[in-house]
């Protein structure tokens, strides 16, 4: 299996600066199997930067292209409709409203607002069949509705859990918005919490966003024995640390032992866009 991953992609004011036709033509280049959106396809959450994320996210000829919510797409109480409307509409994974919960914001009060849907987090289980192969790409919403710190609802989880018990697959794969292993500056505060989800369901895969920043981990329970690897993907906004490049990756043959990664870096200078690929493994 091939995945294509990006991140990040901020469209409006921290949008990167080069041309999104080239980008998707590049893109649209490699042989993918599953393209993979790891949130903050938006700089504020407006409905016009949902409108163009959407536009070029369907421009991606992939049959296959799944995307979360990052913490810049949960900066107004509609992002969870607006996501769902222009982004990627998956079967949410609901908990029901009297449970006892954590997360803020987690549901949003029906007598004061107009949306459809009071429930704010996008959580989902998506299968897929591939050469007589089922994978499971599992989607934690790791992101609090006005707040670029992370947390994930202890009650989701196990809904979550429970869903993925009924289920029969070959291999999982978790794509969260949040470093689960990494630290950064608007951190996943109860990270400890999916480190154990990730266990408890074998997931070897994690892959994520948020930080802008390529970083590739792995990491061993000594005492259990489970190790998982987590897949950061860098971003494809304008505005990023200094030094970084936009970038996006291609992992060919992913969960088999001949698995390659490739980062493709992108340089924009005088308005002419320039590709640099490099086989990391």
């Amino acid at each position: 299996m091939n995945i294509l991953h990006i991140s990040d992609l901020h469209f409006g004011p921290r949008h990167w600066d080069g041309n999104n036709k080239v980008l998707l033509k590049k893109i649209n280049s490699y042989k993918t199997d599953i393209v993979i959106n790891t949130g903050d396809s938006t700089t504020d959450g407006l409905e016009d930067e949902y409108a163009k994320a959407g536009r070029f996210l369907k421009s991606i000829e992939c049959k296959n292209v799944i995307s979360i919510i990052g913490n810049h797409d949960k900066r107004n109480m509609r992002s969870h409709e607006l996501f769902r409307k222009y982004i990627y509409n998956p079967k949410v994974i609901y908990i029901p409203e009297m449970a006892e919960t954590n997360k803020k914001h987690l549901f949003l009060n029906r007598k004061i607002t107009k949306v459809r849907d009071n429930f704010t987090d996008i959580n989902f289980i998506k299968t897929i069949s591939l050469k007589n192969k089922k994978f499971l790409i599992i989607s934690i919403d790791t992101n609090e509705l006005y707040s670029d710190e992370g947390y994930v609802e202890e009650e989701i989880l196990k809904a979550v859990s429970n869903k993925i018990n009924q289920l029969e697959y070959d291999l999982a794969f978790l794509m969260t918005h949040h470093s689960v292993l990494g630290t950064d500056e608007c951190p996943l505060r109860n990270s400890a919490l999916l480190i154990d989800f990730v266990h408890q369901h074998k997931i070897e895969s994690v892959f994520c966003g948020h930080t802008h920043e390529m970083e590739l981990m792995r990491t061993t329970d000594l005492y259990n024995g489970q190790s998982f690897t987590q897949y950061m993907c860098g971003t494809l906004s304008s505005c990023n640390h200094p030094k970084d490049d936009n970038m996006f990756l291609y992992y060919e043959n992913c969960g088999n032992k001949d698995m390659h990664l490739y980062l493709v870096r992108i340089f924009v200078e005088n308005g002419k866009v320039d590709f640099k690929e490099e086989m990391v493994f």
